[in-house]
């Protein structure tokens, strides 16, 4: 850009004064998914998601409190990052929950194979979240955690497989003690999750293009 003047220098964008300048520019990083786990106390919650977290199965872990959790991971091909929200299963306050599930972009709904009470409370934690997203679609797994107890078992296979399909989400049953299903689970959600944000991308981008259509429509009417 030797020969500008100032003035004609102070006119001109960073980028046609040195195009380097673009390639310094910070790219857009890894898409962030936020996964919420939801289910009563003691449904081993915690132990998915440690296990996925740090390949470790942590028997006796109570939490207080809700724990956050980031991790990068490599998801058909792409790095992404995933965010998971564990909720404690003991929140008495229901805005607490509710700000909870707002945040969340998709939920692993966890109950205990071995444990029927927990899996009706799954349907209380279903219509919690629809309440708080309005969303009948948004990206959901049942999770029956606990498949290593086979011979404990108190909630039968074909009663989990209803209310699945009554629901229209998938239903996997895992175990945080062998690791069975465990990156199956968050890597199927993230998936969801990641569709569901591509049609709700496509949906903004055809209003957008509409509006300007019709915008234009309207410049050329005399």
């Amino acid at each position: 850009m030797a020969g500008l003047t100032i003035e004609q220098r102070a006119s001109l964008s960073e980028e046609e004064i040195d195009p380097a300048i673009m390639s310094k520019k910070p790219t857009a990083g890894p898409a962030l998914h936020k996964v919420i786990m939801v289910g009563s106390g003691g449904v081993g919650k915690s132990a998915l998601t440690l296990q996925f977290m740090y390949d470790e199965f942590v028997e006796d872990y109570e939490p207080t409190k809700a724990d956050s959790y980031r991790k990068k991971v490599v998801l058909d091909g792409e790095e992404v990052q995933i965010d998971i929200l564990d909720t404690a299963g003991q929140e008495d306050y229901a805005a607490i929950r509710d700000n909870y599930f707002r945040s969340g972009e998709g939920f692993l709904c966890v109950f205990s194979i071995t444990d029927d009470e927990s899996f009706q409370a799954t349907q209380e934690f279903r219509e919690q979240i629809l309440r708080v997203k309005n969303d009948e679609s948004i990206p959901f797994l049942l999770v029956g955690n606990k498949c290593d107890l086979s011979d404990k078992r108190k909630v039968p296979l074909s009663e989990c497989q209803s209310r699945a399909q009554q629901w229209s989400v998938p239903y996997v049953e895992t175990s945080a003690k062998t690791r069975e299903n465990v990156d199956k689970v968050f890597f199927d959600l993230m998936r969801e999750i990641r569709s569901r944000k591509t049609e709700d991308s496509k949906a903004t981008s055809g209003r957008a293009k509409d509006r300007c259509k019709k915008r234009r429509l309207k410049c050329t009417l005399l």
